[in-house]
């Protein structure tokens, strides 16, 4: 799309008239938007020549901080504390697991560098909140127990990879403590200014609310990116999201309105966006060791998830269903791949293995649990057995 970069109208038609083809495509296969679009963006960026520019990739990094944000609020207080055990559990070896098999298969039979093996295992250690959350929601699942353990246990999984690359490659500075101590604000704060602010404006045109949230999140992001901790960019947005979960869950009207605004406008030029990251070329020249990560990932996934799972006491097909929806990667998966590559930990051709697995892995596992593995029918939601009761 080189001959359209100068008018920036046709660009941004252009990227949205693809999100609204993989809408009809979504619908009509009945898989989850966000799936489809990373497909859609991978065949547009190898057969069509589309790129990110400065704008789109706001606008696609500003849609991961409100998804992330949309998906820590989704989590209910009570059920997390119910399932703070498994959570962690799960979680934190999900996390292990797969960080160690790549590093040490990296390191010993791929024979890549100390660092690039460490951005290895970091890239194949991590759990997609982004994807996860939506095909949840979607699916019916985000409001439901099983749910509520998928996204915790997904979010301790994140938790452990920000810290892994902030702990091995991050130079800790006054910007990193103004970063913790704004969030630690951030989440005492905001709920109460969002309750006073809504109590005293209400539901109007220009919804102050919601240009609260924005600029709160904006400005989180700001000290994040001060303090070059790339890694941890949208981790803020995920605990401002858990703090605002109560205000939000009595608030439906405004939080139907965030999550229609993130799913419909921003969230498409951001997994639109990760397609693109997938080159044919790259994909060719280095299948071995794309293959080779992917089944390493996944057989860490397995041996890190599902033992636990049903040791947890989940049958069979939920063990199932959150083995893969563990196996996930994205946004964190990319962010540590470019931080190698921009810091020169890893080589380009490095840097397009580690893009595609982590694309890849956010696909497959995500539609193989969608369409062949969903609990859905076995699942009772929150709602429901408060009715029941």
């Amino acid at each position: 799309m080189h001959l359209a970069d100068d008018n920036i109208w046709l660009v941004a038609g252009i990227w949205m008239t693809l999100a609204v083809l993989s809408a009809f495509i979504s619908i009509r296969l009945k898989f989850a938007s966000a799936l489809v679009e990373i497909v859609v963006g991978v065949f547009a960026g190898n057969l069509l020549g589309l790129h990110g520019n400065l704008w789109i990739n706001f606008v696609a990094g500003f849609g991961s901080i409100m998804l992330t944000f949309l998906a820590g609020a989704q989590i209910d207080g009570a059920v997390l504390r119910k399932q703070a055990r498994p959570a962690a559990v799960i979680g934190l070896l999900s996390f292990l697991v797969p960080f160690f098999a790549a590093l040490l298969f990296a390191r010993y039979a791929l024979h890549w560098t100390d660092n690039a093996s460490r951005i290895a295992g970091i890239a194949m250690s991590t759990a997609s909140v982004s994807v996860v959350y939506s095909v949840m929601l979607e699916s019916g699942l985000a409001a439901q127990d099983f749910g509520q353990l998928v996204l915790a246990a997904c979010f301790i999984t994140d938790l452990g990879t920000v810290l892994a690359l902030g702990l091995l490659f991050t130079r800790f500075s006054l910007w990193f403590a103004a970063l913790a101590i704004g969030t630690g604000l951030a989440m005492w704060l905001a709920p109460r200014l969002l309750r006073t602010t809504y109590a005293r404006v209400g539901d109007r045109v220009s919804q102050p609310v919601l240009r609260l949230i924005f600029a709160i999140l904006l400005i989180l992001s700001a000290l994040a990116t001060f303090a070059k901790s790339d890694g941890v960019v949208v981790l803020p947005s995920y605990f401002l999201g858990l703090a605002c979960a109560g205000f939000l869950a009595s608030n439906r009207v405004i939080a139907q309105q965030l999550r229609s605004m993130t799913l419909s406008l921003l969230t498409p030029f951001y997994f639109l966006r990760a397609g693109t990251f997938v080159s044919f070329a790259a994909a060719w020249t280095g299948g071995a060791g794309i293959a080779a990560f992917v089944i390493v990932k996944v057989i860490a996934k397995v041996a890190g998830v599902w033992p636990f799972a049903r040791a947890f006491g989940y049958g069979a097909r939920e063990a199932n269903y959150l083995t893969m929806m563990m196996t996930t990667g994205l946004t964190f998966g990319t962010i540590s791949s470019l931080y190698g590559l921009t810091h020169h930990d890893i080589t380009d051709g490095q840097y397009s293995i580690l893009v595609t697995v982590v694309i890849l892995t956010a696909v497959l596992p995500a539609l193989v649990g969608q369409v062949l593995l969903s609990p859905r029918p076995r699942l009772k939601s929150i709602k429901h057995d408060a009715e029941a009761a």
